[in-house]
């Protein structure tokens, strides 16, 4: 038998070890409600099953296999758990996940009309109906890129280039204290200094305020500094605030500002009944940010720059070079290495792409409808015991409470819910992820996986006080 080159497995080998990962997948999405939200393992466990001496020989891969399987998979945080409400979890689904193989396994390239022709054609169309559901005008396009941080910081970087010419010195960009981290970070390695970033105090409904937004952009321009932008929040990360969007826009486009809309979190929501009335004005920003691995259930990683005039995005990132000639022939061929950052890149659109056509919109629609009608049901059973206290009500999927107890301080009370979140996360059956809203720690839940039943979030508030009251009487 001739001998196969390095690097190559056998056709048996590849269709037996195809059929082991495939049973590994379906098996996951079978049986996730009845496993642990998470198990966390000891570092002594991970360094038994994992540290090991380079492997110079070959292992068979079904023992690699099942090596993963005992201390990586059985030993993790599961964000596609139907009861994993912290942070933002991140429900996927089997078409994308199954799309993702694909692009993986063929390892396609997407940088350039030239790679194929037919995955540039499928970015493009998938970018189209992004523009048509978030009602961006016909001029619009954009670029997937890794997710919201990237997503932000492309959106960012288009800000820059279109009104300040790449020069950002006494530049100023405004958004609020609820802001996701990601945008200071973006504007950091833009070349921004922390005193030109003004990160203004929220309002009582922790969205950005007016007033204050207009007084301090004035006083700016006075001292001689160039505001330039405004980042809205189309639900935040904290609490699914929604910042002022019509208003801002307004206000945005009489003082000459560029808005950007950070709607890495709920601005797919859009797309959906409710989504589309609470978000009115998302549609006039400049550009927007959007996370389809998070609202639009989508495997890790993609996220999504929409901009107003997608001329913008190449005439802020193209650049050329000798060994590139080959893919510049024609300029009616987009090559989305000329529309951000990477030039290598793989084929995010594919999932997304697939999973629309395999489920169609209106099941997407469903979905986030479920995930915004589980968070009021989630206040609305909290409301019924005077155990619990509202912080914010439940907005686009989001809502922040704590336990309360007589004769505790306010430390005290900071102190009891952190502990509960981390009893709860302990035992396995329900992850939440505490957080301070006005210098209190509280709970708070993210309920946007379309699997999570009511009955999910029945037994886990009723565990969730006994704990409390546990450790309230201990």
């Amino acid at each position: 038998m001739k001998a196969l080159p390095p690097l190559t497995l056998s056709e048996p080998e590849m269709r037996a070890i195809m059929a082991e990962v495939g049973n590994m997948i379906v098996d996951h999405f079978v049986n996730l409600p009845n496993l642990p939200v998470t198990q966390p393992s000891t570092l002594a466990n991970l360094r038994s099953g994992l540290q090991e001496t380079l492997p110079l020989n070959p292992t068979p891969v079904s023992d690699v296999l099942k090596q993963v399987q005992q201390f990586v998979l059985s030993e993790m945080t599961h964000n596609d758990h139907p009861r994993n409400f912290a942070f933002v979890p991140g429900p996927s689904n089997f078409v994308g996940a199954m799309a993702d193989a694909i692009s993986s396994a063929l390892n396609i390239f997407c940088g350039a009309w030239i790679g194929p022709s037919g995955t540039a054609q499928i970015e493009l169309m998938t970018i189209e109906w992004l523009r048509q559901l978030f009602e961006f005008p016909a001029s619009g396009g954009g670029l997937f890129v890794s997710g919201g941080s990237m997503a932000n910081l492309t959106c960012l970087a288009v800000a820059r280039h279109t009104n300040l010419a790449n020069n950002p010195a006494n530049a100023t960009v405004y958004f609020s204290d609820q802001t996701h981290s990601s945008v200071a970070k973006g504007l950091k390695i833009l070349g921004f200094q922390q005193y030109q970033l003004r990160k203004l105090p929220s309002d009582e409904s922790f969205c950005l305020p007016m007033d204050a937004l207009a007084q301090k952009i004035a006083a700016d321009r006075q001292q001689g500094l160039v505001p330039f932008c405004v980042v809205a929040n189309a639900g935040t990360t904290n609490a699914g605030a929604i910042d002022p969007l019509e208003k801002i826009a307004d206000f945005c486009a009489a003082e000459g500002l560029w808005m950007h809309v950070d709607g890495a979190y709920g601005g797919s929501a859009a797309i959906s009944k409710t989504g589309r009335g609470v978000l009115a004005g998302m549609n006039r920003a400049d550009s927007l940010s959007i996370d389809p691995h998070k609202w639009m259930f989508q495997p890790y990683e993609i996220g999504c720059a929409l901009i107003r005039n997608q001329e913008h995005l190449k005439d802020t990132f193209k650049v050329s070079a000798e060994y590139l000639k080959i893919i510049e022939q024609s300029a009616e061929q987009p090559n989305f290495s000329d529309y951000g950052v990477q030039l290598t890149r793989g084929f995010r659109a594919l999932k997304l792409w697939m999973s629309l056509k395999a489920f169609g919109v209106e099941a997407f629609r469903e979905a986030i409808e479920i995930g915004i009608e589980n968070a009021l049901y989630t206040e609305g059973l909290l409301r019924q015991s005077s155990d619990w206290e509202i912080i914010t009500p439940a907005s686009l999927g989001i809502l922040t409470f704590r336990f309360v107890a007589k004769n505790l301080s306010e430390d005290q009370l900071s102190q009891l819910n952190s502990d509960m979140a981390s009893e709860m996360i302990t035992s396995g059956y329900a992850m939440l992820s505490p957080t301070v809203m006005r210098g209190k720690t509280v709970q708070r839940m993210c309920t946007i996986n379309p699997r999570t039943t009511r009955a999910d979030i029945e037994t886990t508030i009723a565990k969730l006080h006994k704990i409390g009251v546990g450790m309230s009487l201990g």
